[in-house]
């Protein structure tokens, strides 16, 4: 099996420590145009984003399976049939990958590829975050109310969260991993159902500083 891969160093490094088989052939590329052009069995966009003429360009290369890094938007968002993936920088490294199958694909299909990559999968549900990342934005979240509130400050947050949860970085650790625009990306993606998700004014001032 050959598969095609648009990353940035920060995922094909996390990539690269995750290990594909070596039956598996990897052809790295660093555009959406050569991602298109190559030969391959399974593509991934881990550095997708929504727009439609992205989307369009991946298209072309269905029925082949298309894999993107979607982690705010439902396949109904991307208007495509899409495999989604939690690929978040910190996140997919992890043992277990999370995904997200459009009502088009069948697990049995992608249990196939799964298996020829030895990686460990579960399907989440398709919805803004799938599951971890929609966790993690919450809680990033509340530490930048906190933050906000002047109740404590990063440090205190971070070590709170590690020692009360044994999670392995703090709210505002994760934050500087994930990046603070995806994490903000999901909250307002999420805030337009729920109110509950609406980006704390501290993260919405970090994002605006960059």
């Amino acid at each position: 099996m050959t598969v095609a891969i648009l990353a940035d160093e920060v995922l094909k490094q996390e990539l690269l420590t995750k290990k594909l088989p070596e039956a598996i052939t990897v052809v790295w590329v660093d555009s959406v145009r050569s991602l298109t052009i190559a030969d391959a069995d399974v593509y991934m966009d881990l550095l997708f984003e929504l727009n439609a003429e992205r989307t369009q360009q991946l298209k072309r290369l269905q029925p082949k399976p298309v894999i993107v890094n979607a982690v705010p938007w439902t396949t109904n968002k991307t208007g495509a049939n899409f495999i989604r993936i939690n690929a978040w920088p910190g996140l997919l490294q992890r043992p277990v990958t999370e995904i997200a199958l459009p009502a088009t694909v069948s697990e049995a299909s992608i249990k196939t590829i799964f298996e020829q990559w030895q990686w460990q999968y579960v399907v989440a549900p398709d919805i803004p975050g799938m599951i971890t990342a929609r966790v993690l934005a919450t809680i990033i979240n509340e530490a930048f109310y906190t933050l906000g509130a002047q109740v404590s400050t990063r440090e205190e947050i971070d070590i709170a969260m590690k020692l009360g949860t044994s999670y392995p970085y703090g709210p505002f650790e994760w934050s500087e991993k994930i990046g603070l625009t995806r994490v903000y990306e999901l909250l307002t993606e999420l805030s337009h159902k729920d109110a509950r998700y609406t980006p704390a004014p501290a993260l919405q001032k970090a994002v605006d500083l960059g």
